[in-house]
């Protein structure tokens, strides 16, 4: 692959819009699929948090709006693997940890979202992540500090490593799809690699450098073989795994205008040599959607397939998701600061 890869305007597919929601009151900062069931959530500066139900069908509709008691924003969302457990990271320090009442009788409808509060953080919390079991949750912050906690029955959590390896205002962390490696971005420019030391503590192992500015998201491949962070400085900056507790850079990405806010790889069209279907955007609302390819020599090639400018009208685009489920990953949700949810899905098969 090539150290900087430029777009391609002869794209294969299109981004068609096939759901916009416009509940919120301020503007949309995140947004997490249920990897279990048909829910999409996003979250705002309004302080709630939106459920949107689809079906088969791919109709879209709002299912509930949970008003989450944060006293500040709600910077992030994510759903636990088991997709009944939704985390929330809060600009008042606070992460929130919510479930929903089972129904009081056999096909009745669910209860109320309960929630527990997970306190420690100094400052606004910027991200959330359970890992690939369900048994681990990262939290970051503009402390700093990376938290890690372990998720015990009866909705008990425990702190079990505070990571202060940054030297600024943590952006995102983002878990191993299979494995519990954890990577965070800051707005110190650099990417860190955390595991567990059986004997001793969560520490990193490694520091990702290159970013020439402060490192917004953070997606591995579904394969797990392959990173990608995306930067203020315009570039999203691919690394792929070299042995087990080192990674290289291996290239660069370039197609945006302004500032790259989110990156997500999705798994794509199953092609055999397909490593997924990176997208992202930005503040410069376009989103773009590479295809990914591994062939069996290790390098990674990228071609960008689909392209749209002005995705939320002249607003900057805050989020881009895939849809996790099998079968369902055509699809990819964005949020904006015109306070909308939109939904596309990827279409135009060459």
């Amino acid at each position: 692959m090539d150290s900087d890869v430029l777009m391609d305007h002869n794209t294969e597919f299109q981004l068609m819009q096939v759901a916009e929601f416009s509940n919120h009151e301020e503007r949309v900062w995140h947004l997490a699929w249920n990897p279990t069931r048909p829910l999409l959530a996003s979250c705002s500066s309004d302080k709630s948090v939106n459920l949107y139900h689809y079906d088969t069908t791919g109709k879209f509709e709002q299912a509930t709006s949970i008003s989450t008691g944060h006293s500040k924003t709600v910077r992030a969302v994510a759903w636990a693997p088991s997709g009944k457990t939704l985390a929330t990271a809060s600009f008042d320090s606070q992460v929130g940890i919510w479930e929903q009442e089972e129904p009081e009788e056999e096909g009745g409808a669910p209860g109320e979202w309960e929630c527990t509060i997970l306190e420690g953080h100094e400052n606004e919390c910027k991200c959330v992540a359970y890992s690939s079991s369900g048994t681990l949750l990262a939290t970051c912050s503009r402390d700093k500090t990376v938290w890690v906690w372990e998720v015990q029955p009866d909705s008990e959590f425990e702190c079990v490593g505070v990571l202060m390896e940054h030297t600024q205002d943590v952006k995102c962390v983002a878990w191993h799809p299979t494995e519990e490696i954890l990577a965070s971005a800051s707005y110190d420019d650099t990417i860190r690699l955390y595991v567990d030391d059986p004997d001793e503590d969560w520490y990193a192992f490694q520091v990702l450098s290159g970013h020439e500015s402060t490192v917004w998201s953070l997606a591995f491949s579904p394969c797990g073989k392959y990173l990608a962070s995306a930067s203020d400085d315009l570039t999203i900056r691919l690394w792929r795994r070299a042995a087990q507790f080192k990674w290289e850079p291996i290239g660069m990405l370039r197609g945006h205008d302004r500032t790259i806010f989110s990156v997500s790889w999705g798994l794509g069209n199953g092609d055999g040599e397909n490593a997924g279907w990176l997208a992202s955007t930005g503040s410069d609302g376009k989103i773009n959607v590479w295809e990914m390819k591994a062939p069996e020599n290790g390098t990674l090639d990228s071609k960008l397939i689909a392209t749209l400018r002005d995705a939320h009208s002249v607003s900057d685009v805050n989020c881009v998701a895939w849809n996790p489920r099998p079968g369902l990953g055509d699809l990819l949700a964005t949020a904006g600061d015109d306070c909308s949810v939109r939904v596309w899905r990827i279409t135009g098969v060459a």
